[in-house]
């Protein structure tokens, strides 16, 4: 069986969903198709909450009354049998009752995390019925049932697996299997998300509990690049991607797949196909634990980075000041990017500014700090291995005429970072894509 997870965009209207109908009922083979809420809606919801945060109910009764028309005008749209229509109104109608009743009550994190997950619910509904209009053996399954994170707020593989197994037992010879991506249940039961990821994670995590043939990941581009199409001219999809070599490239830019995501898949050795619902016969890229060797895959840059670099001669020599120094930033909950360190010093950068003046503060203690802000991380992605003798010197010719801050090579068999200023990330993401692509 094939997992499928469809975004926003590709539910996004009435066209769209029947368009989604038409891609998972292609084979005739039984598929379990995961779906992200409608495009816009999860905004509309985090705003919805946003007003009832600041006890504003007339803004959030807007809100909820503006998304509810153009609700009920798709409802028009996409079904053609009265009885579906009334059902799929009256589903939607306690729907959006529900969100009404949280004007009337005291509101907390809980809460919007309820009226957040309603996007999911409304999707996976409104397909569904579409589906049993047009004849197709197809089941909505609550998300809610199966899906829970533990009290590290960490996916629970194992709870999973055994009630999402359970479940697919009491629904046999359906030819589709549909749920919410993004949604769960917390360790207390309460409702709750994945954050990270979202419906790509969900996707990942029944793909292995189900043990399935393929996981594939529908968005609206085709599949991942090996430049950034926003910023380089003559890019191309990238057929084949390794695991980690995937993970690199979405850490550091390219934001069509969240890199934490595709770990559940990694480590059942499922592999993960990035596909376009708008061009469906496109080819995509395919992610596995398997490595085209001798190959420079792709190249992703991460923008808003800041430069840290403490320089202190009492660092000779001295055990523990590495430490120490990572420690000021784990106690301010700052994940590091890079790290270059030589004997009298030591260069770090980071993406979260929130406790930058903290950070310094405390850097001071041991040596001189000084900060580079308005810089980019470029990472060049494929089989960079050590023993692969001249690639990184490809690389390195390509950025010429680019001034380097830091690089970093040697953490991993498959990247090579430099950091550079924002100013000049356009030609080096262009003379690397001539260089390494294009030549």
């Amino acid at each position: 069986m094939k997992v499928m997870k469809f975004g926003g965009t590709s539910v996004g209207s009435p066209q769209r969903m029947k368009e989604v109908t038409q891609l998972v009922t292609k084979s005739g083979e039984p598929v379990f198709v995961v779906l992200s809420a409608m495009s816009g809606t999860t905004n509309s919801l985090v705003e919805i909450s946003d007003y009832l945060y600041k006890k504003n109910a007339d803004g959030a009764n807007e809100v909820i009354n503006r998304l509810e028309a153009n609700y009920m005008k798709h409802v028009e749209e996409l079904y053609t049998q009265d009885d579906t229509k009334q059902a799929t109104r009256d589903f939607l109608k306690e729907e959006f009752n529900f969100l009404r009743s949280f004007t009337k009550e005291i509101f907390t994190s809980f809460e919007e995390k309820a009226i957040v997950a309603q996007g999911e619910m409304m999707s996976t509904n409104m397909v569904v019925n579409y589906m049993k209009e047009q004849g197709i053996k197809a089941v909505l399954l609550n998300a809610l049932d199966f899906m829970r994170t533990d009290k590290n707020a960490e996916p629970d593989p194992v709870y999973i697996k055994e009630k999402l197994q359970a479940v697919m037992q009491e629904n046999e010879g359906q030819q589709v299997y549909i749920t919410q991506g993004f949604i769960c249940r917390n360790a207390y039961g309460e409702v709750d998300n994945l954050q990270r990821g979202g419906s790509d994670y969900t996707a990942s995590l029944i793909g292995a509990a189900l043990n399935a043939e393929e996981i594939q990941i529908w968005t609206d581009i085709d599949g991942m690049h090996n430049n950034d199409p926003r910023v380089v001219d003559k890019t191309q999809p990238v057929h084949q991607l390794q695991f980690e070599e995937a993970a690199e490239l979405a850490y550091f830019g390219a934001k069509i797949l969240h890199p934490t995501c595709v770990q559940p898949a990694k480590y059942a050795g499922i592999p993960v196909r990035l596909l376009n619902t708008m061009n469906p016969d496109a080819e995509g890229t395919i992610i596995s634990n398997q490595t085209e060797y001798g190959k420079i895959k792709a190249v992703a840059a991460k923008d808003n980075i800041i430069a840290i670099k403490i320089k202190s001669s009492r660092m000779l020599l001295a055990t523990g000041f590495l430490r120490k120094v990572f420690e000021i930033f784990e106690s301010y909950q700052t994940p590091i990017d890079m790290v270059c360190t030589s004997e009298v010093g030591v260069s770090m950068s980071i993406d979260n500014s929130s406790h930058l003046g903290e950070i310094v503060d405390e850097l001071k203690k041991y040596g001189t700090v000084t900060v580079d802000t308005g810089m980019c991380i470029i990472c060049v992605v494929g089989d960079l291995d050590w023993s692969n003798i001249g690639f990184e010197t490809r690389v390195m010719d390509a950025l010429k005429n680019i001034p380097v801050r830091m690089i970093s090579y040697g953490g991993s068999n498959y990247n090579i970072s430099f950091l550079i200023k924002e100013e000049d990330k356009r030609r080096a993401l262009q003379s690397l894509s001539d260089n390494l692509f294009n030549s």
